[in-house]
């Protein structure tokens, strides 16, 4: 593809929020240009004027900035280039490949009843093609509306679609292999409404044209479009792009994604808001539908733009597996995996930087967490990741090590806490001699305690359990001596001493 300049371009529906289908093939599009050096185009495709909203068009520039993906041109507005589309819309008039139609919706749904009671497939059986100049000027005089619609060949009346004589569009996707749609089984499609507005069919492949777009990387749902779009091109005498259609994302009850059913559970906001790294939700997304060489699932960005191949694009569609009534793992498993991977194993000082604002919208953000403290904060970050899956598990899970103010969770306390009445004496005791240990180190505390528990003549396991649960009020965490030395002697006398009064 070096000896061409390739052009892509996103070009979203400004109906609803960004959602997880859309920014799939926002990333495709965008990885597909970046490998090749070419330009990736932003368009916003308002020609739903009833539907279609600023704040939509807000939320989907939002979604792409926060994920990553930047564009090269635009966004531009498909309303914007209304005049070429209608411009196109005449040339079509004027070189015999579009007519005006005036029947009324009135007669065309009755002629849909009575195919219906026939069992027959309704196709729009071209009464205004048929329509004399003369018969078409008089129906203009009286002001009668009608509609543009596209003068589809048609080989019984010795029509073929080229010099060789063809009879059916057919084109090389580059995901499904060859299309083919015989002519006959096309029917004269409208590109223009009766007010006068373009339909999506003619306004896009304008603007492909115009935007000078060299492949077309969508959704499975426009494959059926494309034969009458190559139609569009042909007729505007126009090269036509490389098609590449990519599976569809379904739910788990294999019905398509769609923002007006599913709701912000598969909008790109929402993993945003619930503490989703920007990438780990693209590498994600890049796997629904297409696959690494060797299979793995952790693919960082410049491996992505280095690895990413339409060859590779999977036919079978993909399920987005969410879980809409968990409150903790709301999404596919392998999302709340890849994202929890990335946290685990991503630079301490960029996800320390992102973990910040986390704290400080719960209130646990400290000042000197970005002077004296900073070593300190990086090191309580590291220690706690292993065992968080997004970013909100930072000020909800690991409150214990950013505040004293804590609750004990109502397992801990049972199970660790109360399970010998004793603790109750024992937990400031061992307070005291925490407070004594010098140096306080890994060693010197895991001493303390197994000391400690000899004495008592008790197994180490009923004190450790004991003090995991009354300074951070959880079953399980990082290792416990770890944690002792992160607090440091006070705070873990304190938090024994605390705990002791529950009991």
């Amino acid at each position: 593809m070096t000896d061409q300049n390739i052009r892509v371009r996103f070009a979203p529906s400004p109906t609803g929020y960004l959602h997880i289908g859309g920014a799939r093939t926002a990333l495709y599009n965008w990885l597909f240009a970046k490998q090749n050096n070419g330009t990736f185009l932003l368009r916003i495709e308002d020609t739903d004027v009833e539907r279609s909203t600023d704040d939509s068009v807000q939320a989907i520039l939002d979604g792409l900035r926060w994920l990553g993906l930047d564009w090269d041109e635009g966004p531009a507005s498909q309303s914007e280039n209304r005049p070429h589309h209608q411009e196109a819309a005449r040339a079509l008039l004027e070189s015999g490949r579009a007519y005006k139609c005036f029947c009324t919706q009135e007669e065309l749904q009755q002629k849909r009843l009575e195919a219906e009671k026939e069992k027959k497939s309704y196709g729009y059986d071209r009464t205004c093609r048929r329509l004399s100049p003369e018969e078409v000027a008089s129906r203009e005089e009286q002001g009668l509306p009608y509609v543009i619609r596209f003068k589809v060949p048609d080989p019984s009346l010795g029509d073929t679609l080229d010099s060789d004589g063809a009879e059916s569009v057919m084109f090389e996707d580059t995901v499904y292999g060859t299309v083919e749609k015989r002519l006959e089984d096309i029917e004269d499609f409208v590109v223009v409404r009766s007010d006068g507005l373009p339909l999506y069919l003619l306004s896009n492949a304008v603007d492909d044209i115009r935007d000078g777009i060299t492949h077309v990387i969508r959704g499975q749902d426009g494959l059926g479009n494309t034969p009458r779009q190559i139609l569009i091109y042909r007729a505007l005498g126009e090269p036509l792009p490389v098609f590449a259609h990519m599976n569809l994302t379904l739910d788990p009850k294999r019905a398509k994604i769609s923002k007006r059913k599913h709701g912000e559970v598969v909008t790109v906001g929402f993993y945003r808001e619930r503490g989703f790294l920007p990438w780990a939700l693209c590498n994600f997304l890049l796997l629904l539908g297409w696959s690494t060489e060797d299979n793995r699932e952790i693919v960082t960005r410049e491996e992505a733009i280095r690895e990413f191949t339409l060859a590779r694009a999977g036919r079978a569609n993909s399920v987005f597996d969410y879980r809409k009534d968990d409150p903790k793992f709301f999404t596919d498993p392998k999302a709340i995996a890849i994202n929890a991977e990335y946290i685990r194993t991503m630079n301490i000082e960029e996800l320390g930087e992102l973990v910040a604002p986390e704290l400080e919208g719960a209130g646990l953000w400290d000042p000197a967490y970005e002077t004296e403290r900073r070593d300190w904060y990086l090191h309580t970050v590291d220690l706690i990741r292993a065992r968080y899956h997004t970013l909100k598990d930072f000020p909800e899970l690991g409150r214990p090590y950013f505040s004293e103010e804590f609750t004990i969770e109502p397992k801990a306390l049972k199970k660790n806490l109360q399970k010998d009445a004793r603790l109750k004496e024992w937990l400031p005791e061992l307070a005291d001699r925490m407070e004594s240990v010098e140096p306080f180190t890994l060693e010197s505390t895991e001493a303390a305690l197994r000391e400690f528990s000899e004495e008592r003549e008790v197994k180490a396991g009923l004190i450790i359990n004991a003090v995991r649960a009354a300074i951070t009020g959880q079953l399980a965490g990082a290792g416990l001596f770890d944690i002792l030395v992160t607090f440091g002697p006070t705070s873990t006398a304190n938090r024994l001493r605390k705990a002791a009064l529950l009991l």
